[in-house]
């Protein structure tokens, strides 16, 4: 079970993003995300008459490691560590570390 989750509101532990806010966008691999506004780099892009595409240089966000972010606590304004409860009934669920509230996805 992945401990962070495509809509889950993360911040920047570190690199030149240190310390922005941003929602995960999609998993690329195991290890990978992509966050909205989070590590964009600008590209340089061929136009394509076939697709209807201008060339021209656009902004895009790159994937990022996992351990480079922290999912974002609400209640107490910082990042966090999660890990995974088992409830009761035998669903997995998962709580943040310090206080074992559940995650709410945005």
């Amino acid at each position: 079970m992945n401990k962070i989750r495509k809509g889950d509101e993360i911040i920047v532990l570190t690199g030149r993003d240190k310390g922005k806010r941003g929602v995960v966008a999609l998993r690329k691999d195991e290890t990978h995300l992509v966050v909205e506004g989070i590590n964009l780099v600008k590209k340089h892009v061929k136009p394509n008459p076939m697709k209807g595409t201008t060339g021209g240089i656009v902004e895009k966000a790159m994937p990022i490691h996992q351990s480079n972010v922290a999912v974002f606590n609400a209640a107490t304004g910082k990042g966090d560590r999660v890990g995974i409860k088992l409830q009761a009934d035998g669903k997995h669920v998962r709580v943040f570390k310090s206080s074992g509230a559940e995650v709410k996805t945005a």
